[in-house]
């Protein structure tokens, strides 16, 4: 189950990180132009917490089967010295979980907004913060807190 789950979680954050940039994107621009909030507009919003509940299940699916999170919950006060292990133990698994709420909050009330142009500016400022969020607890090959590689083959 691991060796499948690893790889889907992996790639799946790309479906997360790009409906995050369109739906930001299409938010701002809505905003700025006063455009109406459409069906599209709704779907996009939609669609993109969908992707981050989606990435959030396989991402605790991984942490509860992992034997890097299993060794670092069994050996804690080793483990928790060494950055890889604390960083997915703790650091990447708080965060992600962290700009996932903050993206939801941002679905919920754009979707309560009474009108157009509060919706693009809520879904502008609220995902935004969730990507940056995320986008900071990712394991980039850059990374300096431990490095994966941009996708994991099956």
């Amino acid at each position: 189950m691991y060796a499948l789950l690893l790889p889907a979680h992996s790639l799946f954050r790309w479906f997360v990180l790009v409906s995050l940039l369109v739906s930001i994107i299409m938010a701002f621009h809505g905003w700025k132009t006063n455009k109406t909030f459409g069906k599209l507009d709704n779907s996009i919003r939609h669609w993109t917490a969908t992707f981050a509940h989606i990435q959030l299940l396989l991402g605790l699916s991984l942490y509860f089967i992992s034997p890097l999170i299993t060794y670092f919950l069994c050996d804690f006060p080793e483990t928790i010295h060494q950055r890889e292990f604390r960083f997915f133990g703790m650091e990447h698994s708080l965060m992600m979980l962290i700009g996932i709420v903050v993206v939801t909050i941002g679905s919920a009330k754009a979707k309560r907004k009474p009108t157009h142009a509060e919706k693009f500016r809520t879904i502008a400022i609220w995902y935004s913060i969730g990507l940056l969020i995320i986008l900071s607890s990712v394991p980039w090959p850059f990374s300096p807190f431990t490095a994966r590689p941009y996708i994991r083959p099956f």
